[in-house]
């Protein structure tokens, strides 16, 4: 399977999942939205750079790693919107069709962007740490 389509379809679910709950959190207790929605975008960035980061680290097809991760970073934006405005829909407020629109431009656009900056970031930052070498096992054992 296509990186770019698991990278973009894992990270779509995951800010569904946290638009929802940031919504949910709106909704039940209006107090806390102050600081449920630093952390929720302090999560989904972070899960961009650590997942982009292990890209790097690993050294993942050095050729299309940054490529893979702008075309999941446009796949995710408009999954995303869908996906938690269905989520919305069915579990809180019953928000309909009529703000399809904006979910699929600037919620979009926005999501798109929070998938592939902090990816890029996490790619750059994996690349400058060296990945461990191994002793050579010597007579079958290895050194103590």
């Amino acid at each position: 399977m296509r990186g770019w389509l698991v990278r973009g379809t894992t990270m779509a679910v995951l800010h569904a999942v946290v638009q929802v709950g940031v919504a949910a959190a709106r909704i039940h207790t209006p107090g806390a939205i102050a600081v449920v929605e630093p952390a929720a975008l302090g999560v989904l960035a972070g899960a961009a750079v650590l997942w982009g980061g292990l890209d790097g680290w690993l050294r993942r097809s050095r050729r299309g790693r940054g490529v893979a991760w702008f075309v999941a970073g446009l796949l995710a934006g408009p999954l995303a919107g869908v996906l938690g405005l269905v989520g919305q829909s069915a579990l809180l407020d019953q928000a309909g069709v009529e703000v399809l629109g904006s979910v699929l431009t600037s919620g979009a656009a926005f999501t798109a962007l929070l998938v592939m900056v902090p990816a890029e970031l996490g790619l750059v930052l994996g690349g400058l740490v060296q990945p461990r070498r191994r002793r050579p096992v010597i007579g079958g054992q290895g050194q103590a």
